[in-house]
């Protein structure tokens, strides 16, 4: 599962996942919620994009699009978490 692929008309999904995320953060959304819209989010784009390679034919093909999903919504609230933690801890 490389992620680096995963780019739609030049933008990485996970970017596209990130500000989404962001834009909702706008309207009030905060801890657990967010995670759980960046995940939704993920999912959502992740199973979009492959089908977009093609639409899943068997089990195991609609299995490894929704877990691409999941690690897309994964790797974007993963790397909101790991950016926050750095900034909170440069303020100090």
């Amino acid at each position: 599962m490389d992620f680096g692929d995963a780019i739609v008309a030049g933008l990485p999904l996970v970017l596209v996942v990130m500000g989404l995320v962001e834009w909702l953060k706008e309207f009030g959304l905060q801890g657990n919620a967010i995670r759980i819209a960046s995940m939704l989010i993920g999912i959502v784009f992740g199973v979009a994009y492959q089908l977009s390679l093609g639409v899943p034919s068997g089990f195991a093909e609609w299995f490894a699009a929704v877990v691409y999903g999941l690690g897309l919504g994964l790797v974007a609230s993963g790397i909101y978490d790991a950016t926050t933690d750095i900034v909170k801890k440069a303020m100090k």
